[in-house]
């Protein structure tokens, strides 16, 4: 069977066993995190989906922490569908999938080959295509706290990877019609950044107030997705040009949240890179969103 193997570790998040493991408890009782760990897991407790960013644990782990603690406290579902970026642009197909298990520190994640190849069968642009996977951090990087979370159920993971080479409303609207008609227990991650503000990112649109100005920019993007509308919150990201790496991921998300009978999102937190050292030259908006 094929295996994709980790690229991010030593790089993005702690790549042995240990260091890892308290890294990610850090993150949890992290200022900019929740402040403490999951407590037992609940039946009762339903997150069907959440947006969770991608940059190195110092950064946007303790933001991803409130998210997986929603997760580890709730009913654990048939499959975790994980979308993310392709931020490589390797690969051809519009979204693709691929078939392959996923080599991490934590031990192996088993890919949900069933439902991947379903999707593959009811749209014509999800490809199954590894390339696409190989070198991109987006969706890697969730793994190692979703392992965190299901502590209890390690064994019994189940994902959907898939990565967002180009979209348009109409292929979010598609994908998620056919995602929730295929299996209604799932999960969803969208796994986004937020604004990437500065030179390093050829992304200025304000020079003055910088902090202000990113959070009130990104605030606007949270409104439409709290509101759970997608064609408002595309519309706002090309209107304004902003720089939320993941904006297919989440328009996905919301889409699938939708078809599941979700009304609204709900924003955990929100902060940027630059809240983390104290500089706003360059600097990424990281947000923690449930539905």
């Amino acid at each position: 069977m094929l295996l994709r193997k980790s690229i991010a570790a030593g790089q993005f998040y702690e790549s042995g066993f240990e260091k890892l493991d308290k890294q990610i408890m850090d993150c949890f009782k992290s200022k900019l995190g929740p402040g403490d760990m999951p407590v037992q897991r609940s039946n009762r407790k339903i997150t069907h989906g959440v947006v969770s960013p991608h940059a190195g644990y110092p950064f946007s782990g303790p933001a991803a922490a409130w998210v997986y603690k929603e997760i580890a406290e709730s009913k654990f579902p048939a499959v975790y569908i994980i979308i993310g970026p392709n931020h490589t642009g390797m690969g051809t197909a519009q979204i693709s999938t691929t078939l392959a298990n996923w080599e991490m520190p934590f031990g192996k994640v088993e890919c949900d080959r069933g439902f991947a190849r379903e999707l593959i069968s009811k749209c014509d642009f999800v490809k199954d295509d590894l390339t696409a996977h190989a070198k991109e951090h987006s969706i890697e990087v969730q793994l190692p706290f979703l392992q965190f979370a299901n502590k209890d159920k390690l064994k019994d993971i189940k994902i959907l990877p898939l990565c967002v080479n180009n979209y348009d409303l109409d292929t979010c609207r598609v994908l998620g019609d056919t995602i929730a008609d295929i299996q209604e227990d799932v999960c969803v991650i969208a796994s986004s950044d937020f604004t990437h503000y500065g030179p390093n990112y050829n992304y200025t649109p304000f020079l003055h107030n910088i902090k202000d100005s990113i959070y009130g920019l990104d605030g606007g993007a949270i409104e439409f997705i709290k509101k759970m509308d997608t064609k408002g919150f595309l519309e706002y990201v090309k209107k304004k040009k902003a720089t939320i790496c993941g904006a297919g991921t989440i328009a996905i998300c919301m889409e699938i949240m939708k078809n599941l009978g979700i009304k609204k999102g709900q924003l955990m937190n929100y902060y940027t890179s630059g809240d983390v050292i104290d500089d706003y030259t360059n600097a990424v908006g990281y947000g923690a969103i449930k539905f």
